[in-house]
């Protein structure tokens, strides 16, 4: 007995690859799992820290410190141990009198008092600016080597002779030095050993407004962070901040590696599952549709991708990346029930895998769901700058939400809003990939279709010339699927583009339709002269014509199914009513019968209901709203009763109201106008 393997269905195939590339691509590090806020009470157990980390400066404080440090100048001096050594040789020669035997005193305390360092008593001088010269601060060079010193370390060459006479004083109390040094001279061989150096402090002063040091000190391996309801002050936070940054950074995951895989797993199979249900609880049929499926499952990928390059490789640009261009993506092939929840699932990697996921998550989720509404109407030309300014504006506004919380990053604002600026304009930048994916995915885009719409088209343009009866009830089936559409909600520029192509195969053989035949007086009539079976042939033979016509034009397959179904299997009534009435066999009509198939999607109903109810509507002998009423009912039951709707997936709501907006349609175009009196006289 063989045994077989189940297959796996094909629709599942596109999921497994896109978990396996989800998996390949999440973090291998562990995730720091603490959610805090400053003025909160801290929820968790008693935070230790695991290792040794740095207290991060937040870029306000950096920045602040740059500021300061580039209005305070810290003079640099050179130290000469040439004039250390002449001072003391030239103290060594100084005629002290009968106080002589001071000599060595002297001397040895002005080698303590030079060792240390002596400017001159005067400012130093700087080039232009505003910056002023620290009073608490030097830089001295000794030895090739500059150090930051305090000035209360070196001497001023007043605080130099103060120094010696206060040094000696306690050994010789009966001696009135001061007096003896004047005298001696003693003072005037004091001159300064730190030589200031002008070049040299602007340089200085230059490199130092630069470099600021990112740390303010450092939490040792053990100690505590915070403790169980303490509330987290803006130090705590920042400490939190530190110890988040280093952990996600170096520590990495600790336990078994397996877990952390396994963990990988589960998240992906997670994101695959929600994304597969968004479609089907939305529009299942998607699922069969190989072409919209794949391209939902691609853009899907392309923004999961993203988020994690960016996190891995540039997590402080995230705010840069135009994310609702992918919503836009999705909103050129599809409707708006499957664009917001696909969209939703995309952004859910942004949500779990980053730092400030949940500030992202919901910035990107506002300024999508806005901007599918408004792209609608600013979608063409420099209106589009406009849609991108108002995704700026919704995307600042979360953000300044967020910063007034406190929660997020504490990094300068305006740096991130000047990100936000960028990632708004290149919304617009990328949206053009949409030609590239409507290439690739053999797709039709909305703009694709409105371009169909246009009635300039050579196309439409030829059929105007060739069957201008038959353009006509295009325009008018038009203006109806216009006004149904939009009240049943559906796709409403498929089925305008639709509704100017589904005939498209009369102008092949024009004359043989009544809306294009001439008036004058003894014209002959196309029918004349054939039988019933062949007029229904000709008649019948438009739809293969349109789809041979819309082929070799390149339509796309979207507006050939309309013009296969917009008849779907129903007959030519009057050539088979002609054919019954002169004494055909009712059991052989096959030959009056449209090859379909039946309409299946809400559309091509609407776009079949709109095309019988135009052209019979030139019949109407009475135009009152319970004519219209009749009229539309008996239209409509003709056809569910010929079995034509039985596999279209309409409700009945949507019926209703596509006869509601049929009979007010009607009114309006068949309504009454004023009698004008003719003038007496």
């Amino acid at each position: 007995m063989q045994i077989s393997t189940p297959k796996i269905p094909r629709k599942f195939i596109p999921l497994i690859l896109v978990f396996a590339v989800l998996v390949l691509l999440m973090p291998r590090t562990a995730k720091f799992n603490y959610d805090y806020k400053k003025g909160a009470a801290w929820p968790y157990e008693t935070l230790i820290s695991q290792f040794d980390f740095p207290i991060l400066k937040t870029d306000e404080q950096i920045q602040a410190e740059r500021e300061q440090a580039g209005s305070i100048v810290v003079p640099y001096y050179r130290y000469s141990e040439e004039i250390s050594s002449s001072v003391v040789k030239n103290a060594q020669s100084v005629d002290l009198g009968a106080y002589n035997s001071l000599r060595p005193a002297v001397v040895t305390r002005l080698g303590d008092i030079y060792a240390k360092g002596v400017i001159s008593d005067g400012k130093v001088k700087l080039g232009q600016g505003s910056a002023q010269v620290s009073q608490d601060l030097i830089y001295i060079q000794k030895d090739k080597r500059a150090v930051q010193y305090p000035v209360s370390e070196v001497y001023r060459i007043s605080d130099a002779r103060d120094q010696l006479v206060a040094g000696l004083a306690k050994t010789y109390p009966s001696v009135n030095l001061d007096s003896l040094f004047r005298r001696s001279g003693l003072y005037d061989v004091l001159i300064p050993n730190l030589q200031y150096d002008r070049s040299m402090t602007e340089l200085t002063h230059a490199d130092s407004d630069d470099y600021v040091s990112p740390t303010l000190g450092y939490v040792k391996a053990d100690e505590k962070i915070v403790s169980k309801g303490e509330i987290v002050t803006a130090e705590v936070a920042q400490i939190l901040d530190s110890y988040k940054a280093e952990y996600n950074k170096v520590f990495g995951y600790d336990g078994p590696r397996i877990l952390l895989y396994l963990g990988n797993l589960l998240i992906g199979l997670a994101l695959v599952v929600i994304l597969y249900f968004c479609l089907y609880f939305s529009n299942p049929k998607i699922l069969d549709d190989r072409r919209r499926y794949l391209y939902i499952v691609s853009v899907f990928l392309l923004s999961s991708v993203v988020t994690f390059l960016m996190e891995r490789l540039a997590p402080g640009f995230l705010y840069m990346i135009p994310y609702p261009v992918f919503a836009l993506y999705l909103l050129a092939f599809f409707r708006k029930k499957v664009v917001l929840p696909v969209y939703m699932v995309s952004l859910l990697p942004l949500l779990i895998f980053c730092g400030n996921g949940m500030e992202l998550f919901v910035m990107y989720l506002t300024a999508g769901a806005v901007t599918i509404e408004t792209f609608g109407r600013m979608g063409k030309g420099w209106l589009q700058f406009l849609n991108a300014a108002i995704i700026f504006g919704v995307e600042v506004a979360v953000f300044l939400g967020f910063r007034l919380i406190d929660v997020g990053s504490n990094s300068v604002w305006w740096v991130n809003v000047l990100q936000i600026f960028v990632g708004a304009l290149f919304t617009v930048a990328f949206y053009p990939l949409i030609y590239v994916f409507e290439r690739v995915f053999n797709l039709v885009s909305v703009t694709r279709l409105l371009e169909l719409a246009d009635t300039n088209n050579p196309l439409l343009q030829e059929l105007s010339a060739k069957a201008p009866g038959t353009f006509q009830h295009c325009l008018q089936v038009m203006n109806m699927v216009d006004a149904v559409g939009r009240a049943t909600d559906a796709n409403v520029p498929l089925l305008r583009a639709a509704a100017l192509y589904h005939d498209l195969g009369k102008m092949q053989n024009p004359l043989c339709f009544i809306e294009n035949e001439t008036s004058s007086p003894g014209a002959a009539k196309y029918h004349d002269g054939k039988t019933p079976a062949e007029s229904a042939a000709d008649i019948i033979r438009h739809v293969e014509d349109g789809l041979a016509i819309a082929t070799e034009h390149g339509l796309p397959e979207e507006i050939k199914v309309f013009i296969r179904t917009h008849h779907g299997t129903s007959f030519t009534a009057y050539f088979l009513n002609k054919y019954l009435n002169s004494g055909g066999d009712p059991s052989d009509v096959s030959a009056f019968a449209y090859h379909g198939p039946k309409p299946t999607s809400k559309e091509e109903v609407i776009l079949m209901i709109c095309d019988s109810i135009e052209a019979a509507s030139r019949t109407l002998k009475e135009f009152t709203p319970e004519a219209f009423d009749r009229f539309v009912e008996e239209i409509v039951a003709g056809k569910e009763k010929a079995g034509q709707l039985e596999d279209a997936d309409i409700t009945l709501r949507e019926m209703n109201l596509m006869k509601s907006m049929l009979k007010t349609h009607l009114q309006q175009i068949y309504h009454g106008r004023v009698v004008y009196p003719k003038r007496k006289g």
